[in-house]
């Protein structure tokens, strides 16, 4: 009604969550009131006087005068019966009136609470209220039983991440799907800042923490990790293998090795020559071989041939540009994924025994300190004689058969060879290795002895490099070439006083700086040599092809890359190569853990080498039994050789996680 100020009586709402304030006052027509209320300009009871302010009884009613105030469902549905034809507007008080015969303050809070909640047959608008089309009913309740069961297999998905039951993807929906990427997201290293709430509370009730290794746990429990899934593997070119079309170029070049090829009528034919390949017995793609010539003069002539996987695979091919993608194959404790197809990379790229392979083969002739007097390099044909492992070479080295003399007198040409860069500078620290294999899908520990079969394939392989870099430089060559700049190593009296082996090399190692692969020679430290280029795994390294490829084009008078070329090519697989480094670490150090998982309660000898982070007590320990440095929690005090005791702490492989704590 009006007053005489021409104003109407506002009934105000307001939501305070327990109860509704439903609030009369006079309200000018222009009159703005607060936001989150609703104003229903109805008449006020006869028989008593408005309360003097807002917020005053009889304005204020329990959920009980609410509940009993609302009429019954059928109710509204016959008024949505009655008025789903029209498109009429009702006001609130006429329509409470049409649904509850009845406009009272009480009926009129109960039904606009009734009308903003979850009931799709009322729309209601500043205009008024009005009843939905069918149509729009129908398609409104379809889409309320879509999100009911959107709601339901989330509750569902939540439940089952609380139970840490296994789980089939297929069974989620494309939410869950959502969730579940998500935390596979968060388990490969991403940020878990970004999981939704639900999801946040969801993993809470499943007593997971919101981290990496936290989730890896719940999603192993799930079925839906792979507990040995190495993240900074995942989606990178070598987990995802080669294309069907690269596969099917492979097998192309595979059906045309035996074909002539350009330049192989230039090849210098050394099939003839007794030579042998020598590597671990499960390695498959050879790309080395030693013989020996026996000169008319007496003088013993050094052969070191190296696969020339450039004869099949093309500048810039796919299968080229493959490679370059990877830089190098990628060496894992269960295998080795190569960086060319398999099939190709152990077939014909190889230097299979009893068959007629290319090869770049070098001769090398030194004088009696170890110098090169002569050198030849050559493209050739050579025709393994057969292949060792490196126990079988040992063996022959050892026991040097007057008819198979050669591998021991190999050993003795290049442990000459040895001894001069010992006198040049290189420093030795050959010791045990221990690694981590995985066979059958369980850990082991194989430990690698530096044996006279092993020191000599190393040598020749040193010498190789040092030969081409030297060829190199001769001709103003770009190439690959390896350096180490020089380092302050301890004074001699210093190192005198550690004890010999991993005490004594862990003091230089932490001497020296990192290598540096450049376009122009430059001296490397460790090694001793004016120059060296890495040359003889090219099957296995891109550099070492193009630096093969830089060695044909000069040979056959075309135009090799310049420095500035090369070195664009070298920094463009410079980062799969450091990427390939972080991969096959990770790899180790997650068996490692794996390993010392199923130890038990397992101790080992240990000599303290030297502090990591003092401050923390954290040092690096070498094992002896398992010829491996580790960090451990070491005594305070701790000096370069002291004997300790070192077990296991805490390992957690799914964490990332391993404290080894030494005792003395």
């Amino acid at each position: 009604m009006k007053d005489e100020r021409g104003s109407h009586l506002a009934v105000v709402l307001q939501d305070h969550g327990s109860k509704l304030d439903l609030s009369v006052g006079f309200q000018h027509r222009h009159q703005q009131l607060p936001r989150r209320t609703a104003t229903l300009l109805v008449p006020f009871t006869d028989g008593g006087d408005p309360p003097v302010r807002l917020g005053l009884p009889p304005w204020t009613f329990t959920d009980q005068d609410l509940a009993e105030a609302l009429p019954p469902r059928r109710d509204f549905a016959a008024a949505w019966l009655l008025l789903a034809d029209g498109d009429q507007a009702w006001a609130l008080p006429e329509w409470v009136e049409l649904v509850c015969s009845r406009s009272d303050p009480a009926a009129l809070a109960a039904c606009w609470l009734w009308l903003h909640g979850s009931q799709l047959l009322f729309r209601l608008r500043h205009q008024g209220i009005s009843a939905r089309s069918p149509d729009d009913l129908r398609r409104l309740r379809r889409e309320q039983h879509r999100l009911a069961l959107d709601q339901r297999s989330q509750r569902q998905w939540h439940e089952a991440l609380r139970r840490r039951e296994p789980l089939r993807r297929s069974s989620l929906g494309p939410q869950q799907e959502r969730e579940l990427d998500l935390l596979l997201a968060v388990a490969a290293g991403q940020d878990a800042t970004d999981l939704p709430v639900p999801l946040r509370r969801a993993l809470q009730a499943a007593h997971c923490p919101a981290d990496s290794g936290g989730v890896r746990h719940l999603l192993v429990d799930l079925g839906q990790w792979d507990p040995h899934h190495l993240p900074s593997l995942h989606a990178t070119t070598w987990e995802t293998g080669f294309s069907a079309e690269l596969e099917a170029e492979a097998q192309r070049l595979i059906a045309q090795a035996s074909e002539a090829r350009p330049g192989d009528d230039d090849r210098l034919d050394l099939t003839a020559q007794h030579c042998v390949t020598i590597d671990d017995a499960d390695t498959r793609d050879i790309d080395d071989a030693l013989g020996l010539e026996r000169c008319p003069d007496g003088a013993l002539r050094l052969w070191i041939h190296i696969a020339d996987p450039g004869r099949l695979v093309a500048v810039d091919s796919p299968l080229d540009l493959e490679a370059r993608r990877r830089g190098s194959s990628l060496y894992l404790a269960s295998g080795t994924l190569p960086m060319f197809p398999e099939a190709l990379a152990t077939g014909p790229l190889s230097l299979g025994a009893g068959r007629r392979n290319a090869a770049w083969s070098l001769a090398v002739v030194l004088d009696p300190e170890g110098a090169v007097t002569t050198f030849r390099l050559v493209r050739s044909w050579v025709r393994p004689t057969y292949r060792l492992s490196y126990a079988d070479a040992d063996e022959l080295i050892d026991l040097a058969p007057p008819e198979d003399p050669d591998l021991a007198d190999l050993h003795a040409l290049l442990n000459r060879r040895r001894r001069w860069r010992t006198a040049r500078g290189a420093i030795l620290m050959d010791q045990p290795e221990g690694r981590i294999r995985v066979r059958d899908g369980q850990p082991e520990l194989e430990l690698t002895e530096p044996s006279a079969a092993r020191l000599m394939v190393a040598e020749a392989m040193i010498l190789a490099g040092a030969v081409v870099a030297a060829y190199g430089e001769e001709h103003h060559l770009a190439l690959p070439y390896r350096s180490q700049m020089p380092a302050e190593l301890p004074r001699p009296a210093e190192l005198e006083a550690l004890p010999a082996g991993p005490v004594r090399h862990a003091a230089i190692k932490r001497c020296l700086s990192r290598g540096h692969t450049g376009a122009t020679p430059r001296a490397h430290f460790t090694l001793g040599l004016p120059a060296y280029v890495q040359a003889t795994s090219p099957i296995r390294r891109y550099g070492d092809l193009v630096a093969q490829r830089q060695l044909l084009a000069l040979q056959q008078g075309q135009t090799p890359l310049d420095a500035d070329a090369l070195q664009a090519l070298l920094q463009e697989i410079e980062d799969p190569i450091r990427q390939g480094l972080q991969i096959s670490r990770e790899d180790q150090r997650h068996w490692q853990q794996e390993w010392f998982s199923r130890q038990g309660a397992c101790q080992w000898q240990g000599q303290f080498l030297r502090w990591l982070r003092a401050q923390d007590q954290l040092g690096l320990v070498h094992l002896e039994e398992l010829a491996m440095d580790l960090a451990a929690l070491c005594p305070a005090g701790s000096e370069p050789g002291d004997a300790l005791i070192v077990r296991v702490q805490l390992v957690d492989p799914l964490r990332d996680q391993l404290r080894l704590i030494a005792s003395s």
